[in-house]
């Protein structure tokens, strides 16, 4: 049997990390926005075989269980244990990993649904599996239930699938211009003294946008909260800067990565391309995901 799963890649634009024992109960406020390219993952489940076997790979290429030690940490909980065969996972992540695209939350959860399709169980008790994996692990803290969300999502209680409350946006006629330019380590960032700075800017912008539920807002409080909280500075500051004189509404910092993103229109979108090309810099283009992730048996064609 051959599983595909297809999970969003999520871009936080304020966020507020909530700590606590219970990984369930442990996660982020803030809010975010989901793409329609993310994580690809590729169950395959073969019977007959005398042992029980997992294997975990990403873009094509095997992994050991130290460097995939929440993907393996998901399989290991859904596959059952009498369960004899060989199981091999395949991620394929569309935006290169630590530059703020939740591929650790989109490989967690693709593997928990598409496992979970195989063997059996619920979308909550798959996407439960990957938050805690996630926490646990120090992976992430929301972007397993933004991702199970989709679409511009507020999430304005803290907590994992079937804890947190998510809440959504309306919108309509917007892309997402992404300009990842390298990575940021989300550990170091949430174990530093700008986490106490990120927790009041984080709990005002979710507050004022709760008030005034826009999009446009969304960007306007998403750069005041990467200014104020010091993470957007020097040269991704300049660059947000060049962005603002062709876009209406402002560009911010990707939560966490050091890179920028922006909501644009389709009239907008040739004069943005046109200057990042000229400042020689890489972008990408991307739709909204709405609704969840998806999953299904795979035929090589779609899903069925």
């Amino acid at each position: 049997m051959l599983v595909r799963a297809f999970v969003p890649a999520h871009i936080t634009a304020f966020f507020v990390p909530v700590f606590h024992d219970d990984p369930l109960k442990a996660g982020s406020l803030g809010a975010g926005i989901n793409l329609d390219k993310g994580t690809n993952v590729f169950a395959s489940i073969e019977t007959g075989t005398l042992e029980r076997h997992i294997h975990v790979a990403f873009n094509g290429e095997p992994v050991k269980r130290e460097e995939a030690v929440i993907s393996y940490s998901v399989a290991e909980k859904i596959v059952p244990k009498d369960f004899m065969g060989e199981v091999e996972i395949w991620q394929y992540f569309d935006f290169p990993s630590g530059y703020g695209f939740g591929n650790s939350a989109g490989g967690a959860l693709g593997t928990a649904l598409a496992l979970s399709y195989a063997f059996g169980g619920t979308w909550l008790k798959a996407a439960q599996i990957a938050h805690e994996a996630e926490v646990v692990n120090k992976g992430g803290l929301g972007d397993v239930v933004a991702q199970l969300a989709g679409g511009m999502e507020v999430r304005v209680k803290a907590g994992g699938p079937g804890c947190g409350v998510v809440d959504n946006l309306f919108f309509e006629d917007y892309k997402v211009l992404v300009v990842p330019l390298g990575r940021l380590s989300t550990k170091e960032i949430l174990d530093g003294e700008v986490v106490k700075v990120i927790e009041v800017e984080g709990r005002k912008s979710l507050e004022k946008l709760l008030k005034d539920p826009t999009p446009e807002r969304l960007m306007a409080l998403a750069r005041a909260f990467a200014e104020r909280t010091g993470l957007l500075t020097g040269e991704l500051l300049e660059l947000a800067g060049e962005l603002d004189r062709v876009l209406k509404s402002p560009s911010s910092m990707i939560m966490l990565g050091k890179g920028l993103f922006a909501l644009v229109r389709e009239k907008e979108l040739e004069s943005a391309k046109a200057l990042l090309a000229d400042l020689n810099v890489p972008y990408d283009v991307a739709e909204i995901h709405e609704g969840k992730p998806k999953v299904g048996r795979w035929f090589g064609e779609g899903y069925r």
